[in-house]
């Protein structure tokens, strides 16, 4: 039970690999601050599920898209409960190529993606200390043509992980877990068939998902900075 007395904020937490993460944070001991945008019955289902294994669970609303509410999340957050941690999960994903990309998107993709977790961790970074962790992609690291303003978007939130290491040391370690073939996208009718592109030839766990955040959530405070790939080699291919 490594977070024993912790309390963590998962942002986007109430589905798929967030709710991973929340359950993950849970089964270690800690408490979960679960944020969502438009998932509240689906948060209110996993808090309940989080409080069966004993830990609190609390549920926070906030549209990421509107400056203001994101800016209020995280003082509306400890309304709720103090906290440790920030976990920057919440994302979209969107399939854009660079000639058809609206502005529209590309906003959406930096407001979310990117401005979101810099307006959240300047906030959290007013307490003593903390640690904060960013979801990535592996594609953030090498991108390529497809999933243009998603892509954009994490290669910005992998410079933000490594200044923020830097600005906001000793107290607050930072770090970036870049994820690649996890879960298909949940508006995918076909899963794509990418296994022959993943040196590992399988998809990710989402056991090793909750392995590796407690990892990042309770290792060493001397590892910041760093980015680590949970995508069984993708970005070496």
């Amino acid at each position: 039970m490594r977070l024993t007395g912790k309390t963590v904020l998962v942002t986007g937490g109430a589905r798929r690999i967030g709710a991973t993460i929340c359950v993950a944070i849970a089964k270690e001991g800690g408490d979960v601050i679960i944020h969502h945008g438009h998932s509240d019955r689906e948060a209110q289902e996993l808090s309940r599920r989080i409080r069966g294994l004993g830990q609190n669970a609390y549920v926070i609303k906030a549209d990421l898209t509107n400056p203001d509410e994101t800016l209020n999340l995280i003082s509306e957050a400890r309304k709720l409960s103090q906290f440790d941690a920030v976990i920057n999960n919440a994302a979209i994903f969107t399939s854009d190529l660079f000639q058809d990309t609206s502005l529209s998107t590309w906003q959406k993709n930096m407001m979310i993606n990117l401005t979101a977790p810099f307006l959240l961790s300047q906030q959290f970074s007013k307490q003593k200390k903390g640690r904060i962790i960013n979801i990535l992609d592996w594609r953030a690291l090498r991108p390529g043509a497809d999933h243009f303003s998603y892509t954009i978007s994490k290669a910005g939130l992998v410079a933000l992980t490594k200044s923020l290491a830097i600005s906001l040391a000793p107290d607050f370690p930072v770090n970036g877990l870049a994820f690649g073939a996890i879960l298909p996208p949940s508006d995918s009718g076909k899963v794509p068939n990418i296994l022959d592109k993943i040196p590992a030839r399988r998809w990710g766990k989402l056991t090793e998902v909750g392995e590796a955040i407690v990892f990042l959530l309770t290792g060493p405070e001397y590892i910041t900075g760093e980015i680590i790939h949970l995508d069984g080699g993708r970005h070496l291919i």
